[in-house]
């Protein structure tokens, strides 16, 4: 299993490229360690905005529609492949408490509509900061400098 890799697997290559290529930056594969000592490790952080995105591959995580069971060596990936998705489960649920948002895609989920999702997710975090800060008195939405005296 040396062979099979952990990160710059394709689809996550494809989708990091793409939210390059519209101006959003990140963190690949950056180790968040969290409340009790848990450790996580997204394929891409937002570290700002606290948005925590993972690439899932179909086999790996027991994927509904394309996720395949082995047939040979049955005692060893069953038990594997369930103990991958309950793992991110718990991870999920810590995420969320420590006030991330975790969006998870499947690996055959298009990069447009992966790109769509992540975009959203960040663009509902940025809201719901934006809304939380108080605005400082004297400024105008927000902009510094906006007299329109000149």
């Amino acid at each position: 299993m040396r062979a099979n890799k952990r990160t710059d697997t394709k689809p996550e290559l494809a989708l990091r490229r793409a939210l390059h290529r519209l101006g959003y930056r990140y963190r690949k594969d950056y180790r968040l360690d969290l409340e009790a000592g848990r450790r996580v490790r997204p394929d891409i952080a937002f570290t700002a905005r606290k948005v925590a995105v993972f690439v899932d591959g179909c086999f790996w995580h027991a994927c509904p529609q394309h996720g395949s069971k082995p047939r040979s060596n049955e005692w060893y990936w069953g038990p594997k492949l369930l103990k991958n998705v309950e793992r991110d489960r718990v991870n999920d649920a810590a995420l969320i408490l420590a006030g991330w948002t975790v969006v998870r895609l499947w690996e055959h989920v298009p990069v447009d509509e992966a790109v769509a999702t992540v975009v959203t997710a960040l663009t509902a975090t940025g809201a719901a900061a934006a809304a939380a800060a108080p605005a400082e008195p004297g400024q105008d939405e927000g902009r510094e400098g906006s007299d329109p005296a000149g």
